[in-house]
């Protein structure tokens, strides 16, 4: 009986040299590629189709797009960023993962593997997905402590389907929700990258624009009056705010197993959709609402970090920002500006918020509150800070 194990494949050098590993180390019969589309770039999906034929490796390519912007979506209804820089590469791991699995299971696979290294969070993006079955899980470059110089020296050995193992200066991770960036110089914290590391945003100019947002329950819907599907929507936000230098990241990154790397990202869309849903959530959810979600949501974006979002914490958060986003409908005008998406204006049918109360220039209009009625407010707020100053100065003899 032949025994088959599935590869999470994108033609790039390591997965490329685990092809020949998991038949030589582990004793696999037959491998299978399998390409999971997230939005990554064309090219990207015809690299990895010509070195599967040229490996002889049958390769299946799974269209997950529509699934990685459902989540995105959850994503926004969550808040969700880590130390400061959207979810992107974290979410898109457990829905390629998922996607793998399946055809794993519809080839009777006897296991599955991918070609991450034992210092990356997409080792453990990937695992805890597939653990959950009873597959067998590989992982050949961590397993073995390959090292890029070895992989290169086996390729050219091999003949192997490589350009000397050449994939460019820079690690480039690429899918709907952003664009990571690192490697070579940018591993240093003290370089200062130029222009040629952005592919999606431009340098940032004095030109401005405003766009108009839509949300239902927390969900993106239209952009300028128009309704687009999550798809759509993201593809054509990541082209219009990238035109003005929205969504660049350069960060220190605290990686699951404790390391720290420095990561830039590009995120336009992203960018625009948490920061006009956090501006329309400000407007309809109460303070105390608004405090106890942020705890929630940093839960979240950790779970969601950790390649955790299907397990029972994230579904009790989730109850709970559903029922926050029950309100949380109506429209957003988002500035593009010097490099920024700011809220300029935002309206809700649901809007905890009344202008005659707020007013200045106004006196009673609610016949619910007076400007007089906080005077006994005022007395009691700081009444203990007062009387504590007081009580230490008489037991010093001050």
């Amino acid at each position: 009986m032949t025994k088959t194990v599935a590869l999470a494949f994108s033609g790039g050098l390591d997965t490329t040299v685990c092809v020949p590993l998991l038949k030589e180390e582990y004793g696999y019969d037959e491998v299978i590629g399998v390409t999971v589309d997230v939005g990554q770039p064309a090219d990207e999906f015809d690299e990895a189709a010509e070195t599967a034929e040229a490996l002889g490796l049958d390769h299946y390519v799974v269209d997950a797009k529509e699934e990685f912007a459902a989540l995105c979506f959850e994503g926004v209804r969550a808040n969700a960023s880590y130390q400061g820089y959207p979810l992107g590469t974290a979410l898109a791991r457990p829905v390629i993962a998922t996607a793998i699995l399946e055809v794993a299971k519809e080839h009777d696979c006897a296991g599955i593997a991918h070609g991450c290294t034992g210092k990356g969070n997409d080792q453990l993006r990937f695992e805890a997905v597939w653990r959950d079955s009873d597959l067998e899980v590989i992982a050949p470059v961590r397993e073995l402590g390959l090292t890029r110089k070895w992989e290169k020296e086996y390729a050219a050995e091999r003949d192997l389907p490589v350009e000397g193992g050449n994939e460019g200066d820079w690690s480039i991770d690429t899918n709907l929700w952003s664009r990571s960036v690192e490697g070579k110089e940018l591993e240093e914290p003290g370089y200062v990258p130029g222009e040629e590391i952005y592919e999606w945003t431009s340098a940032p100019t004095a030109e401005t624009e405003e766009l108009e947002l839509e949300f239902e329950d927390g969900y993106p819907v239209a952009l300028n009056g128009e309704a687009y599907d999550p798809v759509e929507l993201i593809e054509t936000l990541n082209a219009l705010a990238g035109e003005y230098g929205v969504g660049r990241s350069d960060i220190m990154e605290d990686r699951m197993l404790g390391l720290k790397v420095r990561e830039n990202y590009e995120h336009p869309a992203a960018t625009v959709l948490l920061s006009a849903h956090a501006g329309l959530e400000a407007l309809v959810l109460t303070k105390e609402e608004r405090d106890f979600k942020r705890t929630v949501d940093e839960q979240w974006s950790q779970k969601g970090y950790e390649g955790l979002v299907s397990g029972p914490l994230v579904q009790a958060l989730e109850a709970f920002i559903a029922k926050t986003q029950e309100r949380v409908t109506g429209t957003v005008t988002i500035r593009l500006e010097g490099g920024q998406a700011r809220v300029v204006g935002r309206t809700s049918p649901y809007a905890t918020y009344s202008a005659d109360a707020a007013s200045f220039n106004t006196e009673d209009v609610t016949g619910s509150i007076e400007q007089e009625d906080a005077t006994g407010v005022a007395k009691y707020h700081g009444f203990q800070e007062r009387l504590a100053k007081k009580v230490i100065a008489a037991a010093k003899g001050e």
